[in-house]
């Protein structure tokens, strides 16, 4: 027996099948349709009890949501115990928290306490989430709603600061970039190849960095402020997680490497100099270009990266982690060996998902082929017109339809800026017609309208890096 499948048994009869099929996943079984119906079968049934929770980082933000499980003795309740979980993971990983706060069953409280300790994908959640991000483990307290902590998480003074020299930098997986800025006009940009992953050494994660910087800097008369993105999680301005990283020692990272912004800082003289999570800088930039508020940026690359700008313009301090968020809530679900869970995004909404995709189609790449490679032979076959290549797409535009429903739960969005090599060509018209598709067939209500929004190559980035440059507010 699959030792994953059991942990999502007893949701089968709520699944719902989705009003628009994915051409090449006829069993894909959204989350935001089994939670609609599970909640309705709740209420209907007399059996309802009220739950309330709250997600705790402590020192800093907190979110709190209310739900409903089954009575106990109810045949259904364990399973409504698992959508709880469910539900709690797309907390965890869109605001994240090590503190769960929970107003419902005892045997609620039960099962989600044994689900961090035991199932490999909630002791996952609890590593990763809990100890890597905040220091601890995920710690599940059961408590009445008049004690949970107080509401807080309000949206950071992050960005939009155009005024004076700054110097904006992005470190990718493949390349580093960076930016001399004038005032919000982008006067030096470069990229310099590099491979991270496989240095040992913080030191010379450093001197690259540094060099970097050092570049932009003979282009301004002075540097008053840097700011910059990376793959990863940022704290204050801490590596908590980041696989850039990921060929330093433990004992070295924790001594140098996290705090390597901080040094860096202090090299420039203690300017001020701000460091996030990449994904929130590209949806400040399609912000900044587009003129709006509200709105989500989803980059479908080699993972599932994302970000959020409030209708007010100011990013967040949540994690926006949407890759290890749910949106499939059948038992046999796409495995993300990483995370050891099933049905998360970065299964449906990346080149993973394209690759998982392809033997489904018809096409038979190279068993030795990488997911890049596959996702070019797919773009290929997709310009010389080929049906199977158009299923792919059309499937993959299917799942962010559903995909960025189940997001409207977490996010007050208008706006969607989507990016990623997976949506580059004429594939990702489809991609992106297929998703409208969706939303129109499934939320025809006006007020879930999103809007669509581009931006060309040179735009995105000289927007990164003006975005990027704009993170730290002058005396501050």
């Amino acid at each position: 027996m699959d030792v994953h499948a059991p942990r999502l048994e007893g949701l089968e009869r709520f699944l719902v099948s989705p009003g628009i099929v994915p051409p090449l996943d006829p069993g894909f079984r959204p989350s935001v349709l089994a939670r609609r119906e599970l909640a309705a079968e709740i209420e209907r049934s007399g059996a309802c009890v009220s739950v309330s929770l709250a997600l705790e980082a402590p020192g800093r933000s907190v979110c709190r949501r209310e739900t409903s499980v089954f009575e106990a003795g109810h045949s259904a309740a364990r399973a409504s115990h698992v959508a709880c979980e469910r539900l709690i993971k797309s907390m965890l990983w869109s605001r994240g928290g090590s503190r769960i706060w929970v107003d419902g069953p005892a045997e609620l409280v039960a099962h989600l306490r044994r689900h961090y300790a035991e199932d490999p994908a909630g002791r996952f959640d609890s590593r990763t989430v809990g100890e890597a991000v905040y220091g601890a483990p995920l710690e599940v307290i059961a408590a009445a709603r008049e004690t949970f902590p107080v509401l807080r998480g309000e949206p950071s003074a992050l960005g939009g600061h155009r005024e004076g020299y700054r110097i904006g930098f992005d470190l990718g997986a493949s390349d580093r970039k960076s930016a001399a800025v004038i005032d919000g006009e982008v006067v030096f940009s470069e990229e310099i190849l590099w491979d991270p992953s496989r240095h040992e050494d913080p030191q010379w994660h450093f001197d690259q960095i540094m060099d970097s910087l050092r570049r932009a800097a003979e282009h301004l008369p002075r540097v008053d402020a840097i700011g910059g993105s990376s793959a990863g999680i940022y704290l204050d301005n801490e590596v908590r997680v980041a696989s850039l990283f990921r060929s330093v020692p433990a004992a070295a990272f924790e001594s140098r490497v996290r705090g390597i912004f901080g040094e860096l800082r202090r090299a420039w003289g203690g300017i001020p100099f701000v460091v996030v999570n990449d994904g929130e800088v590209t949806a400040l930039a399609g912000a900044m270009i587009a003129g709006v508020g509200g709105l989500l940026g989803v980059a479908m690359g080699s993972s599932e990266a994302a970000g959020f700008v409030t209708g007010e313009g100011g990013l967040t301090p949540w994690l926006n982690e949407l890759a290890f968020t749910p949106i499939d809530f059948r038992s046999d679900a796409p495995l993300d060996e990483w995370s050891s869970d099933r049905g998360c995004g970065v299964q449906y909404l990346s080149q993973q998902a394209a690759g998982r995709l392809l033997p489904v189609a018809g096409i038979e790449p190279d068993p030795a082929t990488s997911l890049p490679q596959r996702l070019v032979l797919l773009q290929e076959l997709m310009a010389r017109g080929d049906e199977r290549a158009l299923r792919v797409y059309e499937t993959i535009g299917t799942y962010l339809g559903y995909a960025l429903l189940e997001y409207r739960d977490w996010y007050d969005y208008h706006h969607l800026l989507l990016l990623g090599r997976v949506t580059s060509g004429p594939g990702g018209e489809i991609i992106t017609a297929r998703a409208r598709a969706v939303l129109a067939a499934e939320a025809p209500d006006p007020v879930t309208e999103i809007h669509f929004h581009a931006v060309s190559e040179r735009d995105k980035r000289h927007g990164q890096a003006v975005a990027a440059a704009s993170l730290p507010s002058l005396g501050k």
